[in-house]
């Protein structure tokens, strides 16, 4: 998968909502505000309705509504439509649907980007979440749900398990740093002139100051359908519904504003203005209010007499009020560039192969493989499942593994229930545990596709790997059986890693998920410098019938042994030691390093046709300790190393002559091998090879040579 360098975003406002200069409301606000700082803003449509052409940003794209005004037919529905037609002709990869339950619902299903969605408003209030069922069904159909304040996040979760807010987050309304304004003696309202917002109260209030303090006026910017509440006094002034501009001059103005809400305020948006524009501020202690500022006074008792004080006290207690505006007009609690950056943030988290590339360098990695328990760990020299975690460890991420064979050896059940589905529920409870960003296996039939699909539910951003190490050569019997144990999960994964080059297996499989990674090397296994040692022996080679068994198959022969019998027909004074051939049996551990260091030589000798790039992981103890190496070139590598770094042969006459040349030629010999270790812990290193692992499954372009 490639990098995403940017996302495609549509941000979705209830049709309701005025996207313009002169009707926005909080929603609308929000969205512009947190636009115009956004890194995606050139990516981002915002669509909505309104029958007005002065928008707050030029990415706004207007849907045409029929039935807006008709309760015979269903405009949720209709907006519903219009916008599916737009998002699947876009390609975006994130849906905002701000404060419309209903209109998630009928996007889900029907669209397949991530969804994210905003609530602006108590969710117990709102259609399509009020019920526990209605909101763990909105859990269950986004990546996040942003609240705009902690209080809104508690009434979702009124009845609901805690745990769950993990898939959430709190994005407060912002507001820009302002520089310091010549103020007037003036007391402002800003809101709906209504009971619920305390409108009496501060009518009360107000015209007791204005009577008392003549120098002071008092202003309210609002309206009201069913208007009952007014306020007669001469210096008072309702000047309506104003645009978001000219609240703003009038607050910088201004030197107290009062929001004496009795409602439960989702947040509190004049709150925060009044205070970063330098007015003394008042407020109740409502719903979110209090999370708006720390610079304001927040009212004992809900009533005018209380309010009346709190005002007489600003306006007596000059340097009282004085720093009160000061304070709140430096310690602004939400700035807009703070929290874009966590909005994007949050939007790249939703993406897979985004939030992990430019946000995350430290990933949490599931590696399964056989750690071999049942074979006493004879394979640890050998088993790149080990040498995978070094390399993840010592790149800085963390890394649990997880042997399947050994859980189903050791967790042997006398139950009806199969071990197997023991096995499922043990890998899908350790990652809910531990929610890895890669699971990476390998050489497993034990997983269920159910099992994975399982995984990916639980976290959509999961990366999911398998490995292959065994040859795939088609020619070869074994290989057949190996590329249908690949073909298991390799187009359910997302990404391949063999040691054979890819292209071999074009006919066989669809491998466009496949990437080539090379046999590593690990600077605590691969430990010996065999070039300054003197072994008694010239020639190494070690083979087996499969890495589970100890010893070999009896009546079993391949072309490997075919070769060694006419080799070693033609290097009769050579002295070689070989393993898996004419009744030796194999060696493991460290019996196999004791070997392998007391030749001077080794031979990389693959079971099968030599293939491009497929060599066993021998080539690593052979090359990595210090042997001079070698190996046919119709392996092509010297795509990775010349021949002073290893030696490449052409048929078994080239290999005879050059094997009785070098155990001639001692230092020729050593200065070979000593460059093919430098060379092979240079390119092929654990860190090296984990590193192109997690970039490939990042979607990062990677290549190791």
């Amino acid at each position: 998968m490639n990098i995403k360098k940017n996302l495609n975003i549509a941000t979705i406002l209830p049709y309701k909502e005025n996207y313009t200069f002169d009707k926005a409301s909080a929603a609308s606000l929000w969205v512009s505000e947190f636009f115009k700082k956004s890194k995606y803003k050139k990516n981002n449509i915002i669509y909505g309705h309104t029958k007005s052409k002065n928008y707050l940003s030029k990415n706004y794209k207007n849907i045409n509504l029929k039935n807006i005004n008709t309760k015979l037919k269903s405009t949720t529905y209709e907006y519903a439509e219009k916008l599916r037609k737009e998002i699947n002709n876009n390609n975006f990869d994130i849906i905002e649907i701000h404060n419309r339950p209903l209109l998630l619902f009928k996007l889900t299903n029907k669209v397949k980007s991530k969804f994210i969605f905003y609530f602006h408003n108590d969710p117990i209030s709102m259609k399509g979440s009020k019920s526990v069922k209605e909101r763990l069904k909105i859990l269950d159909n986004v990546e996040k749900i942003i609240f705009v304040s902690e209080w809104v996040r508690g009434r979702f979760f009124l009845n609901i398990d805690q745990k769950l807010q993990t898939k959430t987050e709190v994005v407060y309304p912002s507001v820009n740093k302002q520089k310091k304004a010549k103020k007037e003696k003036n007391i402002i309202f800003v809101g709906r002139l209504n009971y619920s917002k305390g409108y009496d109260i501060f009518k009360d209030a107000v015209t007791r100051i204005l009577e008392k303090y003549p120098k002071w006026s008092a202003y309210s910017i609002g309206d009201e359908d069913r208007r009952s509440i007014y306020v007669n006094h001469p210096r008072h002034k309702e000047l309506g519904f104003l645009d978001h501009k000219k609240t703003l001059n009038i607050l910088n103005r201004s030197e107290i504003a009062v929001a004496p809400s009795r409602w439960e305020e989702p947040f509190g948006r004049t709150s925060l203005e009044a205070t970063s524009r330098g007015c003394a501020t008042i407020i109740s202690n409502k719903g979110g209010l209090k999370e708006t500022t720390n610079s304001a006074i927040i009212l004992k008792k809900l009533d005018s007499n209380e309010l009346y004080f709190e005002i007489k006290k600003l306006i007596t207690n000059y340097k009282k009020r004085k720093l009160i505006q000061s304070l709140g007009r430096k310690n602004i609690k939400h700035l807009i560039s703070k929290n874009t950056k966590i909005i994007d943030q949050i939007r790249e988290s939703c993406v897979p192969f985004f939030n992990i590339n430019f946000n995350r360098k430290k990933l949490k990695i599931i590696n399964l493989y056989n750690q071999g328990q049942k074979l006493n760990h004879r394979l640890y020299n050998i088993s790149l499942g080990k040498k995978f975690t070094n390399g993840f460890v010592r790149n800085g991420h963390d890394v649990l593994e997880i042997s399947d064979r050994d859980f189903l050896r050791n967790n042997k059940s006398f139950s009806l229930i199969p071990n197997r589905n023991n096995f499922q529920t043990f890998l899908i409870d350790t990652f809910k545990n531990y929610n890895p960003d890669l699971v990476f296996f390998g050489h497993t039939k034990n997983i269920d596709l159910n099992t994975l699909d399982a995984l990916k539910s639980n976290n959509k951003n999961l990366i999911l790997s398998q490995w292959n190490e065994d040859p795939l050569m088609p020619s070869l019997n074994y290989s057949k059986q190996n590329i249908e144990n690949i073909k298991l999960y390799s187009d359910f994964v997302d990404h391949n890693f063999i040691t054979t080059d890819p292209s071999i297996l074009k006919k066989n499989i669809n491998n466009n998920n496949f990437n080539f990674f090379f046999v590593p090397v690990d600077k605590n296994i691969e430990t010996f410098e065999v070039y300054k040692m003197k072994p008694k022996k010239d020639l190494f080679y070690a083979m087996s019938h499969g890495v589970n068994r100890a010893t070999l198959k009896e009546g079993v022969e391949d072309d490997r042994i075919y070769f060694l019998n006419k080799l070693v027909k033609k290097i009769s004074n050579i002295k070689y030691d070989f393993y898996g051939f004419a009744n030796k049996q194999p060696i493991w551990g460290n019996q196999f390093n004791n070997a392998l260091i007391n030749s001077k030589m080794g031979l990389n000798l693959s079971r099968g046709k030599p293939t491009k790039y497929y060599s066993s992981n021998r080539i690593a103890s052979i090359m990595g300790n210090g042997l001079l190496t070698f190996i046919d070139e119709k392996v092509m590598m010297n795509d990775f190393f010349n021949k002073n770094e290893i030696i490449f042969y052409k048929n078994i006459i080239d290999l005879s002559d050059k094997i009785k040349f070098y155990s001639r030629n001692d230092r020729l010999r050593q200065k070979i091998a000593k460059n093919g270790k430098k060379k092979y812990f240079k390119l092929f290193n654990e860190k090296r090879i984990a590193k192109h692992i997690i970039d490939i499954s990042l979607g990062k372009l990677s290549s190791l040579f």
